[in-house]
């Protein structure tokens, strides 16, 4: 390692990736020598313990000092804000007198219970699909279902902007994995013709680093046209978009030309746990093949029970995604008068692009001091030096809310000099 200062502004997680030594603890060392210096200059703005639901305004302890700070929460994904609902709240506490805390056990074993078996009804009711399958969470969806339907030698082709766990279902399946260009159906195509046999195209509804919409009708298109299967994955879609809240595909009108649906209780719910739903025959399939489920502990009765409701409350009341978008609108309108950079957003999902993977750590206390609660976003959550700031908007902030933090991020973009 060189001096403390050079440690801290020239490495970063990708420089220990890999380690020389046949020892695979020997990278452990060097690792925690950096990281220990680097925690003083910002790295311990991640995984900060709040003390409050994730609500517009939240009580957090500051990883530095240890510091009790009250600030405006624009970093979580509540975006209904379900998660705080008391009809949510006392479905769960019925749940828990009713099933206790956990399903000890797996789905196939003696996980499954009948809260978990009218969850999946529900799911596949309200996505007018003939099943869908619960799992423990977002990432062992995509996970399970990628590794357990496709094979070596087929074919997974996704944007290069796809989720960590749609890479490593990916990888997992060890069928040949290629990636197009972001939302570039003309690259997908590309793609595509290289490919032979069994081909699965692995998009999003709404990408959560940048919070853009893919083009889906272009991508089904191309898709269909190369005879490949299509899985979206609307983890930050689903409950939000099209009239009825059934995601990008019900808003293009395209839902039964997807064939895999994907989609998280962890956003616009408030719960936890993923689900995919399609047609019987795949349910089956998974029910085998899918090793993230099989061999995980079913989803909590108690989280199983609260989705439920969050779910009913979802497509109950519309006017909680009326009123997402009115603040959506609302923000994005103080962000852009005054110039901040917001990519290519069009979604409740708005980067605030720093593009310095040194000073977004710096910017990032700062605004913690001056109130705001947001994570700094780096590699490998995106390339090097495309680090940003991931505002996250919920229909129950309020005005209040969204002003104030507004007011501080701006200043402080303009202080640091990132806003001129």
């Amino acid at each position: 390692m060189q001096s403390q200062a050079a440690s801290v502004s020239d490495y970063d997680y990708s420089n220990f990736f890999y380690h020389a030594s046949d020892d695979p603890f020997a990278i452990l060392e060097p690792f925690n020598e950096w990281l220990r210096n680097a925690l003083p200059h910002g790295y311990y703005l991640f995984s900060q313990a709040m003390s409050t639901p994730p609500q517009g305004e939240i009580r957090l302890t500051e990883g530095l000092r240890g510091r009790q700070l009250r600030l405006v929460n624009l970093s979580s994904y509540n975006y209904l804000g379900l998660s705080v609902r008391p009809e949510v709240i006392a479905a769960a506490k019925e749940a828990l007198d009713a099933y206790g805390l956990g399903a000890a056990g797996s789905p196939i074993l003696s996980g499954m219970m009948d809260v978990h078996v009218q969850l999946e009804e529900d799911l596949a009711r309200f996505k007018k699909k003939e099943a869908a399958m619960v799992f423990p969470t977002g990432y062992s969806t995509n996970v399970g279902l990628i590794a357990g339907l496709m094979r070596p030698g087929d074919w997974v082709i996704a944007d290069q902007s796809a989720h960590a766990s749609i890479v490593d279902g990916a990888i997992l399946s060890k069928a040949s994995v290629r990636f197009f260009r972001h939302n570039n159906p003309a690259d997908l195509e590309r793609k595509l013709k290289q490919a032979t046999g069994k081909k699965l195209v692995a998009i999003e509804g709404v990408y959560s680093m940048d919070g853009d919409v893919c083009p889906l009708p272009e991508l089904v298109a191309v898709a269909k046209k190369y005879g490949a299967r299509v899985m979206l994955d609307e983890a930050h879609s689903t409950f939000v978009y099209g009239p009825t809240g059934r995601g990008v595909a019900e808003l293009y009108g395209l839902e039964n030309d997807v064939d895999i649906h994907v989609g998280t209780f962890s956003k616009s719910l408030g719960g936890q746990g993923g689900y995919v739903a399609g047609s019987r025959n795949l349910y089956n399939y998974l029910k085998g093949f899918a090793r993230s489920r099989v061999f995980s502990c079913a989803l909590s009765p108690v989280v199983a029970a609260g989705v439920r409701k969050s779910l009913e409350i979802a497509q109950r009341e519309p006017e909680l995604r009326d009123a997402l978008w009115a603040n959506v609108r609302h923000i994005r309108s103080r962000l852009e008068e005054e110039g901040v950079d917001v990519g290519d957003s069009t979604s409740q999902i708005v980067p605030i692009m720093v593009r310095n993977d040194r000073r977004v750590f710096e910017i990032c206390h700062k605004l913690l001091g001056a109130g705001v609660y947001l994570q700094p976003v780096i590699y490998p959550a995106v390339a090097k030096h495309r680090s940003r700031f991931r505002v996250s908007i919920s229909a129950g902030h309020t005005r209040e809310q969204l002003d104030e933090g507004a007011a501080i991020l701006i200043r402080v973009l303009r202080e640091e000099r990132i806003l001129v």
